[in-house]
């Protein structure tokens, strides 16, 4: 019979629970939401509890073949004690995970971050299949990456090891939410270039995206940025030209650093943007040095929503692996 465990992926924008397959990396079945900011750590903890029981329900898995439950989170965390410290951008601070989602579904539970559970899950199942040494690197409200080692996920001194969007690309430049100045991150980031194309709208410059944006309430969404350089906005192609100039640099001082045979980009916008995975990987192929360069693969994460998601569903395997 094969194992069973849910995955759990708190991002910035959305939550995703879902029931995987351990031995095939399967989601057998998935709940999603979106996440709300100011709605606080009570409503959170009701929302990714209605989420599990949904991805249950639609998995026709009992509860009773659950081996374990991983989960990831957009913030600072507490691996030890399975506390999610601080998550600025949602107002939550020291919510006890570990303590609360063990009492409610009487199944071990295993905590990380959200860009951590990625990378292991693109290394079992996904574009990092095969590799030794690679980085993954997910732009979306933020910029942040997982390293592979050998094998094996590089966590750092302090546990905060490829915090690659707060690498600094600009001395003195744009403030960052880190409180820092110059950051990848705010430069290179989706809410970065979705300021920047709003500021210029503010300027009274004209673009398609505004047509699109009035089918979704406002809303800028990824696929809409796609939409506008298929027509030749001027303003999106502009500013995502930008984005990938700092992007690329960023990811061409991994390769001269680390010398990783891959890096693995995801995220909605490189997902449904295809100009600005194709010009950041150009750009940083052509910015390294040659020798790493020639010898480092850039290509897509395969998995798309369910990195994280099936990389929590194996967290505790990896955490006992180690």
């Amino acid at each position: 019979m094969p194992k069973y465990s849910i995955g759990i992926d708190f991002g910035g924008t959305k939550i995703i629970a879902g029931v995987v397959n351990k031995e095939t990396g399967e989601v057998v079945g998935f709940s999603k939401k979106k996440t709300k900011k100011d709605c606080g750590a009570e409503a959170i903890v009701e929302k990714i509890i209605k989420i599990i029981e949904e991805a249950i329900l639609e998995s026709k898995i009992s509860i009773d073949e659950v081996d374990s439950i991983g989960m990831g989170l957009a913030g600072q965390v507490d691996r030890e004690k399975g506390v999610l410290i601080a998550a600025p951008n949602l107002h939550c601070f020291n919510i006890e995970f570990k303590k609360i989602l063990e009492k409610k579904f009487k199944k071990p539970v295993v905590i990380g971050n959200d860009v951590e559970i990625a990378t292991i899950g693109e290394m079992k199942f996904g574009a990092g299949r095969g590799y030794d040494s690679f980085v993954c690197v997910f732009v979306g409200t933020g910029v942040g990456s997982g390293i592979v080692l050998n094998g094996k996920l590089l966590s750092g001194a302090t546990g905060t090891a490829g915090e690659i969007g707060h690498i600094i690309v600009a001395s003195d430049g744009r403030a960052c939410g880190c409180g820092g100045n110059g950051c990848l991150e705010a430069y290179a980031s989706r809410t970065a270039i979705e300021q920047k194309i709003r500021n210029a709208l503010k300027k009274g410059h004209k673009s398609v995206i505004t047509d699109f944006m009035k089918k979704t309430d406002g809303a800028m969404r990824s696929k809409h940025l796609s939409k506008a350089i298929e027509a030749n906005d001027e303003i999106v192609i502009n500013c995502i030209t930008e984005a990938t100039d700092y992007l690329s640099s960023g990811l061409a001082s991994v390769i001269n650093f680390l010398n990783p045979q891959l890096i693995i980009l995801g995220g909605g916008l490189i997902e449904a943007v295809d100009f600005f995975f194709k010009l950041t990987a150009k750009k940083a192929l052509s910015k390294a040095l040659e020798v790493p360069s020639k010898n480092t693969k850039i290509t897509r994460a395969e998995l798309g929503d369910f990195s994280g998601v099936i990389g929590a569903a194996c967290l505790k395997d990896y955490r006992n692996e180690k």
